[in-house]
């Protein structure tokens, strides 16, 4: 059975109805709402093909049909039409970008997955830059005392990571100066994975006669940099789930509640491209994703991506405005980081 212009004007009418009342959508409901030119008899017919062709679901038997995970996708793909912001979502983005000017790279990103789960009424879920995406920017040694020493290691995408350092007989200030210099000579804008044992043993031959020195700074450098691999995970949000009755179900808010303690999952699901990506109900693999929505992006400094947002919701969702307004928020995310000066 093949889904001809017909059935597809009936499937779209479905998901739209139901993704704005929550209800299922009988064929009385599409005959008087929808101009479509053909009676409820007829309607419930292609209803019942489209069921059965797997678009469509019931879930009871006198009830109407709710759209499946392949319903969703077909609209998704080929039928939802593009939305244009309002006037109110325009103005909060531009507002956004007036407070995020002058505020540091982590604030930005709080404060962006805080907009984009109260603009769209979803969970925003956001992963912040590491330092093995980004490129060194600068590395100070500073003297704590006699026997210590801090490494502050400063990437280009404004993270900051230090280590504390042990050694019996710290360099004096004047030696600490001329060390950083060529410390930096060295390892400025080399990303993590470009450290290799090539510039390692020219960091070596730059540093002979401070050893103990470059034996203590090597291990500091490689746990700094392995222990900024895992990103923190903000999520704004939490709560929203509960403006959707499919979580009146005690059972499916607490599964949706279990997703979003498990950060680590969540991250798991999302798909890293520079493009929105959107999995829709099974093709999320873990079990408590299976009712839900999860739409991604990459986000990016300088055109090289350092961290992914996404929204997770039931499969009930505004496609077409939630893309609308996660694709213009990436946008000036991407922009207001790429003009900090850090």
């Amino acid at each position: 059975m093949t889904i001809d212009d017909r059935k597809i004007k009936i499937l779209q009418a479905i998901i739209n109805d139901y993704i704005h009342t929550g209800d299922p959508v009988g064929s009385r409901t599409i005959a008087k709402k929808y101009e479509l030119g053909v009676g409820s008899a007829t309607i419930r017919n292609e209803m019942a093909d489209l069921e059965d062709m797997g678009y469509l679901e019931q879930p009871h038997a006198s009830a109407g049909r709710v759209p499946s995970s392949k319903g969703y996708r077909l609209y998704v793909d080929k039928l939802m039409v593009d939305q244009l912001l309002t006037p109110e979502e325009d103005m909060r983005i531009k507002q956004y970008i007036v407070d995020s000017a002058m505020l540091e790279v982590d604030k930005i990103v709080r404060q962006t997955s805080a907009l984009l789960s109260d603009l769209t009424n979803l969970t925003c879920v956001v992963q912040t830059p590491s330092v093995k995406k980004s490129f060194i920017k600068s590395i100070q040694l500073i003297k704590v005392d006699n026997h210590s020493l801090v490494s502050v290691i400063l990437a280009d995408t404004g993270v900051i990571k230090n280590h504390m350092i042990r050694i019996n007989q710290t360099p004096t200030i004047e030696e600490l100066n001329k060390i950083n210099a060529m410390i930096n000579k060295r390892l400025v804008n080399l990303s993590i994975e470009q450290i290799n044992l090539e510039v390692i043993n020219q960091l070596k031959e730059d540093l002979h006669g401070y050893d103990e020195l470059f034996n203590a700074l090597l291990p500091a450098l490689y746990q700094t940099l392995n222990v900024s691999n895992s990103s923190e995970v903000i999520m704004e949000g939490t709560t929203n789930i509960f403006n959707y009755s499919e979580y009146n179900d005690i059972e499916k808010a607490k599964e949706m509640l279990s997703l979003l303690n498990d950060k680590e999952s969540i991250m798991d699901l999302f798909q890293t491209s520079e493009d929105i990506t959107i999995r829709i109900g099974e093709e999320n693999y873990r079990p408590q994703a299976k009712e839900c929505s999860i739409i991604s992006a990459e986000y990016s400094f300088k055109d090289r991506p350092i961290g992914t947002i996404g929204l997770i919701g039931p499969r009930r969702i505004d496609y077409s405005r939630v893309i609308a307004i996660m694709a213009q928020i990436v946008k000036e995310l991407n922009n207001i980081l790429t003009n900090q000066n850090i």
